[in-house]
This record gives structure tokens, C-alpha cells and sequence, in this order.
């Protein structure tokens, strides 16, 4: 039965993880594998089968050998495909840069990402399609914009070939010129920067490069391999930084090579779209930025052009490079231009609100030749924004929301820089300022939408902010507010909004405690007959928010509640409303922990007893004679402490309860049911030395073996290495055991689930490990961990553990990091046990043999050897033996000519050492067959021999 692969596509595409739970990853990708290799499909169905391996590579692709064999497969199909179907190679080709590339197959130089390397350039180079139409230009513009992703996401992979790609770039007459440009730039910036980590490296290393000198290239890239991403980021940061943090190569002033590469890419930047035109600029920026001996007067030709622009991307671009080159490139009349230039664009009225917001954002943020302020990302105006040339900019009512406040936020910092707070002619600017507030006021007041109102409170805010210390706009605003909140009183929580921010973020105003203030006024004098319930629920509201602030005086609002509640207003009691008794309780609870307590307690306490005997719902009743009962048995610090509310230096309560906030049994619920987190470390995981019996003593069994039974003994291992079931874990031991000290809570500890997470993938994701119980008192327990190396390298695990405590709390807390050493992955081959030292001895020579020998097997690729060397005496040498390599020693201790160890490091890799004494020093001769261990193995020996 065929199958229907646009639906399977469509159903992976919607839910990956839902459509694998019916099957697996691996059965997915064979089928994917097989269908492309099957002749009888059509070319669109296996463009559709490609897009899984495009959009989730790694979901199907879990590991390194995974994805390996997988790009060989789609190797193979691509070799197979004939040239005629230019849109299935295509798309094999980014189906195969996706899977190199997020399996880290390309990363680690595989064999299979070095042929698709050299694939692609070879594809690039076809110029069979130069003179005509060309089918193939297609596969070029693919292959072009594979080489770009490999490049950007494993930098300095291409700089050996800068020569080759700049030739590429010349020659290309077509459009596909901008990604010969754009491939050729990027490749460029990262060599340059690779260059600047490099000890030593200068104008020589720069010429190599740039003339084709691969043999230099080479070396350079073998000693410092391709950039990590971290390199990466810091390239993208170069120039929105101080110039003073960019990495600089030191050439000399003779840099023609440089130079020439430069103008060539600038003179025909102009060819090309203006988003691409941009990321040209910008890594060339770079460049420049990161060479000294290149003046970036070099641009200088560009910036007539970049200056005059319409486009935000190149203006952007231009701001850039001003940012880095400042006034060794801009001119103060190009500064004044520029900053002109961004004035009249933030309100051009074809530009959208995007566009005009963006240029506004520049403005606060514009790179000024010689800056006052040294703040870094702070909003701080150029000095040449004068209050004149900002007046284009004030806001008006008809403008849209983030236009209107982010045009107050640039006027109002232009207003408080010139200091136009005064009377007269140098304060019509505020005035102006005030005057648009007010306005917004008088459409909110006439029932304005809700969008309106958001607009008005936040512009209310930004001019608070910046003027709140002009008493006759901030006190005349206040006294605007209470007027509105008056005829709406929908409006509290906006009010009390803004009351929260500004008390948050201007600590030396007392505005907000003035506004609150104002507002009790305003509520407690309103005549209570013409109030509806829902305006009374609002006050309310707001007085609980009055409540809070310990400054303020609360007579006038217990003689409010107090006329809420009496006879005259029975109806209310009476009624029983629920919403309406939670509200006056909430008012009593703030009321409860007011630093003037002594003096309202009793007006207070008689609104609570009328409370509890008049008010028409149960739950209001049992609420207010606790409260009564509290009130009028516990003193006003055992008050708070029942109550659960801390309190600011202000009087202000730091948490809020809904509903009636007297919740007991529901707040134990919710404490039981939470997990919280501990403020430190409460134990961790100390490593012990393994067990002697887990050790595999390789001088056991010394029945010598013959030759021949050696080369058989050999065999077997070779083939039991090579067995795909074969698998190899590292098993470390550890004691969980208290750090910290001080807290008795944690004295007892249950049901402890210890969580590892990885910070690299070196290593299989772990599985969580459970320990029963934790006492102080008792010896610790012995945890296991059980790693899985996809490589042996070092690594540190991120680890993390829930726990409960005696009183049935859960808890989470952060264990200290655990590092993995490099040593800790050595083990003894997995040999049988009834081997005899022939058999052994044997097996090392074997090894040393294939590895050093050119022929050897290529399953053993990447073989590799080397010397390491050190000034020994003959007893620390044999001291050092016996401490660090016995258990993996192969010859005879009491040989002292030469002493041969054999590592294993699972999965599949060995080391093995010939330590010899020489008449200079200690040689320690080193063979492996995975060369990338080598750097460890050298900082290992350099340890343990110091």
C-alpha cells in the first residue's frame, strides 16, 4: 500500500513529538532514508521527504555517528542523482548542511563534512552556466548559501580559502554576485578575528591568508582550530562596545593586500540589495575596527551615498560605523547632518510607525563623536539636540499610542537637559508638555476607550518622572487626578498603578504618598447617599490602598467605613453582599497593622463588632469577630506576625491575600503543595575513590602467552571493540553529604530525587537518581553516577535535587557543580579475564602498531602520536607509576627500562603510553586513536608530573 507521504509530513510538521510517540526517531529516518533511495519515487515526493531531515535534524539525528551516517546516505543519493533535477540536489544540499551542522558533525571535521566541503566548493567553482540561462545556477545559489550557514556556525572553517572565494567573487557576473559578496565578507571578518586570538599573528599571517598561502593557513587554523560560539558573539558585539574591548591584529601600516580586498568589496557594495549591502558594511566595519593599520577613511567614498539613504537597514549600518570610527571618519558636519537627518525622518508622514520609532530610538541612543556621558545602553541625548531642532518632534493627541509617549520621553529629556523648568520664555516647552497631559486628561474625562486611558496614565507617568520635583504641574496634576477619579471611579486601579511605580522608581518623591493622601480626601468627603455599589466597591478598593502607607492619617477612613455601616446605611449590612463585606474586611486587615494602630483601636474595633453582629453573611461575620478577636487579645507585633504581613520601612505591606486573606488551612495547603527554594546549597556529591574491586588489575592471570596466541588474543578484542552492541560507561562514586550547616530544618531530608543536567554533549543525558533519606547524624550515602561519554572529555554536570523535610515540606535546591576530569574516564580495556600477559602485551603492541603505521585500519582513523617529556628522577618516576597508571600497566613493574600503559576511554578510544628515562629527561611516548584527546592527555601528564 503506498504511502501517503504529504499527510505523514504534515502530521510530523504539526506535533514532532506526538508523531514519534507512535513510532521511533530511528524508524522514522529509515523509512525517510529508503524512500529517497528508491528509484520508483518522483523527485517532489523526495523534496517532501526532506523537509523532516530540514526542520528537526536533531530529533531524528540524536547523536554524532546518527547524523554521520545519514549525511553519507544523502551523499550517496546526491552522487546518484542525475544533474537534470536541479531542485531535489538543492534541497539535498541544505537537507545535508542541516544535519552536519546540528549534529556537530561539521564541528568535530568529520570525514563526511570534509567531503561535503569540498562539495560545495566544487559546485560553487562550476561555471558552466556562466553564458547562458544556466539550469545550474540554482545548485550555486544553494551552495553558496550553504558554504555562509557552515561558516556562520563554525567560524574560521573557510579562511584557508579566502583567495579562492575572492576569485569566485570577481568572476561572477550574475546575480549571484551577492552571495559570492556576501560568502567572501563573512569569511573575511571571521579569519581576521580568528587571526586576533592568535599569540604572535600579524601582517605575514594576514598576507597568507589573503594571497592563498594555505600551507600558513593551514597551521594557523590547526593551532587554533575554528572559532566557538562564543567567538562568534563577540564578533557580532565588536562594534556596539567602547573601541577600546575590540580585539586588535597588529600589522603595521603596510596592509595593500587588505586594503585592496577591501576597496574591491566596497566599490561594488553598490550592486547589491540594500539588506545585503548592509551585512557588508557591517562585517567590513568590523574588519577594519579589528585592524589598525587599515584607516577607516576607506569607507569614506560610501558615505555620501549611505548618509542621503532611505533605507533603515544602511542608516542603521551608517550609525554603526559611526559608533566604531566616530570622528576619525564622521566630520562634525556629518554628525549635524545625521542627527537632522534622524529628526526628520521620526515624523515623515510616508514612513511608518515602526520606521519613525526606530529613528526616534536612535536619537536617544546616537553615537556622538565626542561623548559626555561614558553610560553604556543608557538613554543619553547628543548635545547637539537642542530644544529647537526637538520641537518638530512634540506630541500631539493625534498621534498614535507609542508615537505620543515615545515623542514625550524624547521631549521631556530635551526640556530637563536645557533646564526649562522656569518661567517666562525658557519654560514654554514644559508648559507645552503639560498642556498636551492635560489634554489627553479632557478626552479621558469625556469617556475616552481604553487604549486612551493606558496611553494617559503611562504619559502621566513619564512626565512625573522627569518633573515631579515642579511642584505647580505636579501638584496641580494630583489635584486633575482626584477630579477624575471622582467622576470615574473605574479608574482606581490605574491610580493605584500609578501610584505603585512611581513610589517604585522615584524613592526620594513623596508624590505618590501625597496623590493616596489626596484621594482618601476626596473619597471621605464624597456625600455616601449618592455613591452606587459599585462606585462604594472602588472606594474601598482604593482605601485599602491608602491603608497601606504608614504615613498617612486613617481617622478619616474608619469614620467612612463607620458611616458605610450605620443605620443609616443598614441596607447595605442587611443586604449581605459578599464582594462588598470582603472589601471592608480587606480595608480592617490594612488597618490592623498600621503603626498608628493604638490610636484607631477603638473606632476600629467597633466597625469590626458591628461587623460580626449586623453584617448579612456568615463568612463576613466569622471574618470580622477573628479580626476583632485579634485586635483585641495580641499585641500589634504578634498582630502582624499572625497575620503573615511584613512591613516596609513606610508601613507599606509587602504581601496581599485575596478574598478575606484569612485563609489558615487554605495557605497550609498551598505551603505543602509548593515547592520552595532553598537560599543555598543544603548538600552535595563528594567524591571518593573507586572501589579496589571495580579496578581491573592488568597484571592478574600472568600465564605468558605465545605469539601466536597473542595475534589470536588481539583478534578477539578487535572484534569485540568493533561489535555495534558494544558499549562503555563510567561509573563515579560519590557521598551525598550535608554542606550546610546552620539550618536544623534540614537536619532530616526523604525522598531525595538528585537531577544532573548536562552543560555540554559530550555525554548522555543522565537519568535522575533517588536516595531515600539524608540524616546529619548518619554516615552518608553512597551515590553512583553512571555517565555514558559520547567523547571522553572533561565536563562539568549542573546538578539540582527535591527533597522533603520532616515537616512534609518539599524543596528544591542547587547542588555545587561537578566536574569530570579527564582522568576519571580511564579504564581498563574490556578484556576477558583469563588473558595472560602475552595476550595483553600483545594487544599494545598491536595497537601501537596500527596506529603508527600509515596503513592501519581505517576504523582506527584519526590515529595520531606524540611526545610529551619531563625532568624525572628514577624514583619519583617509579612513585609516580605506582600512583597514577598501576592498574593500567602492561609490562612489569619491575621492568624500570620502559614502562607501557594502556588507556582505555569509552565509547571506542585508547591511549597508550611507552615511558622510558632518556639521558636529558623522562619521555613519555604517546599513540592514540583519536588525535582531539591529545591536548588533554598532555595537560593530564603536565599535572600529574609537576
Amino acid at each position: 500500500m503506498a504511502v501517503n507521504w504529504a499527510e505523514r509530513n504534515s502530521a510530523f510538521s504539526r506535533s514532532p513529538s506526538r508523531f514519534l510517540s507512535g513510532t521511533t526517531p530511528e524508524a522514522f529516518l529509515a523509512e525517510l532514508l529508503r524512500e529517497l533511495r528508491d528509484d520508483r519515487a518522483s523527485y517532489s515526493v523526495k523534496v517532501l521527504l526532506l523537509s523532516p531531515l530540514c526542520e528537526h535534524p536533531t530529533l531524528l539525528c540524536p547523536s554524532d555517528s546518527v547524523g554521520e551516517e545519514t549525511a553519507l546516505e544523502l551523499m550517496s543519493v546526491f552522487v546518484q542523482c542525475p544533474p537534470k533535477s536541479v531542485q531535489f540536489r538543492c534541497h539535498l544540499l541544505l537537507g545535508l548542511a542541516s544535519v552536519l551542522v546540528c549534529t556537530d558533525c561539521m564541528s568535530s571535521r568529520s570525514r563526511v563534512a570534509q567531503d561535503f566541503l569540498d562539495l560545495l566548493l566544487q559546485i560553487a567553482q562550476d561555471t558552466s552556466d556562466l553564458h547562458g540561462e544556466g539550469a545550474q545556477r540554482s545548485l550555486r545559489a544553494t551552495a553558496c548559501e550553504c558554504l555562509r550557514d557552515l561558516e556562520a556556525c563554525c567560524p574560521g572553517l573557510l579562511a584557508q580559502r579566502l583567495e579562492l572565494l575572492g576569485v569566485l567573487r570577481q568572476r561572477e557576473a550574475s546575480r549571484l554576485h551577492q552571495a559570492y559578496a556576501g560568502l567572501h565578507t563573512l569569511v573575511l571578518r571571521n579569519a581576521v578575528y580568528q587571526l586576533t586570538q592568535e599569540t604572535g599573528a600579524g601582517g605575514e599571517h594576514l598576507k597568507a591568508l589573503l594571497g592563498g598561502n594555505t600551507s600558513v593557513a593551514w597551521e594557523a587554523e590547526q593551532d587554533s582550530g575554528p572559532m566557538t560560539s562564543k567567538g562568534s558573539s563577540i564578533m557580532s558585539s565588536l562594534i556596539l562596545g567602547p573601541m577600546g574591548t575590540v580585539p586588535a591584529l597588529q600589522t603595521g601600516p603596510d596592509c595593500k593586500e587588505l586594503r585592496s580586498v577591501l576597496s574591491s568589496l566596497l566599490e561594488e557594495s553598490y550592486l547589491l540589495t540594500p539588506l545585503c549591502q548592509a551585512a557588508l558594511l557591517h562585517r567590513l566595519t568590523e574588519v577594519v575596527a579589528m585592524v589598525p593599520g587599515v584607516p577607516p577613511a576607506v569607507f569614506r567614498a560610501q558615505l555620501l551615498r549611505l548618509l542621503g539613504t532611505s533605507e533603515v537597514c544602511l542608516l542603521h549600518t551608517t550609525l554603526l560605523m559611526k559608533c566604531a570610527f566616530t570622528d576619525s571618519l564622521f566630520s562634525a558636519e556629518d554628525e549635524a547632518f545625521i542627527l537632522k537627518r534622524l529628526v526628520v525622518l521620526s515624523q515623515h508622514p510616508l514612513l511608518s510607525t515602526p520606521e519613525k520609532l526606530f529613528y526616534m530610538d536612535c536619537i536617544l541612543h546616537f553615537p556622538e563623536n565626542r561623548p559626555i556621558s561614558c553610560g553604556d545602553g543608557d538613554e543619553t541625548l547628543p548635545v547637539l539636540l537642542t530644544p529647537q531642532l526637538a520641537s518638530a518632534l512634540v506630541p500631539t493627541v493625534f498621534n498614535d499610542s507609542a508615537t505620543m509617549l515615545a515623542r514625550l520621553n524624547l521631549l521631556s529629556q530635551v526640556y530637563l537637559e536645557e533646564g526649562e523648568e522656569g518661567d517666562g520664555e525658557e519654560g514654554r516647552g514644559l508648559a507645552y508638555l503639560y498642556e498636551h497631559l492635560t489634554s489627553l486628561l479632557r478626552i479621558v474625562e469625556n469617556g475616552g476607550s481604553r487604549e486612551i486611558v493606558v496611553t494617559f496614565f503611562r504619559a502621566a507617568f513619564l512626565f512625573l518622572f522627569y518633573f515631579f520635583h515642579v511642584e505647580r504641574y505636579s501638584n496641580s496634576l494630583m489635584e486633575k487626578l482626584c477630579e477624575l477619579y471622582l467622576r470615574h471611579t473605574h479608574l482606581a486601579p490605574h491610580l493605584i498603578n500609578l501610584a505603585d511605580q512611581t513610589q517604585e522608581k522615584l524613592t526620594e518623591s513623596s508624590w505618590a504618598v501625597a496623590l493616596l493622601k489626596a484621594l482618601q480626601g476626596v473619597i471621605t468627603k464624597a456625600p455616601l447617599g449618592q455613591l452606587t455599589l459599585q462606585e462604594l466597591s472602588w472606594h474601598l478598593k482604593m482605601l485599602a490602598r491608602v491603608a497601606e502607607e504608614g504615613e498617612i492619617p486613617q481617622h478619616s477612613t474608619l469614620g467612612f467605613l463607620s458611616c458605610v455601616i450605620t443605620p443609616s446605611s443598614s441596607s447595605l449590612c442587611v443586604s449581605g453582599d459578599w464582594r462588598l463585606g470582603n472589601s471592608l474586611l480587606g480595608v480592617c486587615r490594612r488597618l490592623l497593622v498600621h503603626p498608628s494602630l493604638d490610636s484607631l483601636l477603638i473606632p476600629l474595633a467597633d466597625i469590626l463588632q458591628h461587623l460580626t453582629c449586623h453584617y448579612g453573611d456568615t463568612d463576613i461575620q466569622d471574618h470580622a469577630r477573628l479580626y476583632y478577636t485579634l485586635l483585641t487579645t495580641l499585641s500589634r507585633e504578634k498582630l502582624a506576625g499572625v497575620l503573615a504581613q511584613g512591613l516596609t520601612e513606610g508601613g507599606r505591606q509587602v504581601k496581599k491575600r485575596s478574598l478575606s486573606t484569612i485563609m489558615t488551612e487554605g495557605e497550609g495547603l498551598t505551603s505543602a503543595l509548593t515547592i520552595h527554594q532553598t537560599e543555598k546549597a543544603i548538600f552535595g556529591l563528594i567524591g571518593t575513590l573507586s572501589d579496589p574491586q571495580e579496578e581491573t588489575d592488568l597484571n592478574q592471570n600472568e600465564t605468558e602467552s605465545s605469539p601466536g596466541q597473542a595475534t589470536a588474543a588481539l583478534e578477539a578484542y578487535r572484534a569485540q571493540f568493533h561489535d555495534p552492541g558494544f558499549a562503555s560507561e563510567i561509573t563515579l562514586n560519590y557521598l551525598l553529604t550535608h554542606i550546610e550547616a546552620d539550618d536544623s530544618r534540614f537536619d532530616q531530608l526523604f525522598s531525595i530525587r538528585l537531577h544532573f543536567n548536562l552543560t555540554d554533549d559530550h555525554y548522555e543525558e543522565l537519568s535522575d537518581i533517588s536516595v531515600p533519606c539524608l540524616f546529619r547524624e548518619r554516615p552518608p550515602p553512597k551515590v553512583k553516577l553512571r555517565l555514558k561519554p559520547r567523547r571522553p572529555y572533561p565536563t562539568t554536570l549542573h546538578a539540582s535535587a527535591i527533597f522533603t523535610t520532616q515537616d512534609g515540606l518539599s524543596w528544591l535546591t542547587v547542588l555545587p557543580d561537578i566536574h569530570v576530569t579527564f582522568q576519571q574516564a580511564f579504564m581498563s580495556p574490556p578484556a576477558p579475564p583469563a588473558w595472560g600477559r602475552g595476550a595483553k602485551l600483545g594487544l599494545f603492541e598491536g595497537l601501537w602498531d596500527e596506529i603508527s603505521s600509515e596503513s592501519g585500519d581505517k576504523d582506527l582513523g584519526d590515529c595520531a602520536t606524540s611526545l610529551f617529556c619531563c625532568q624525572l628522577e628514577e624514583a619519583a618516576l617509579i612513585a609516580l607509576v605506582e600512583k597514577h597508571f598501576l592498574p593500567y600497566l602492561i609490562s612489569d613493574l619491575s621492568d624500570e627500562e620502559e614502562f607501557k600503559v594502556l588507556f582505555f576511554l569509552p565509547p571506542q578510544s585508547h591511549m597508550l603510553l611507552k615511558i622510558r628515562s632518556e639521558e636529558d629527561a623522562v619521555h613519555f611516548n604517546i599513540a592514540t586513536d583519536n588525535w582531539q584527546l591529545l591536548p588533554h592527555m598532555s595537560s593530564y601528564l603536565l599535572t600529574v608530573t609537576s
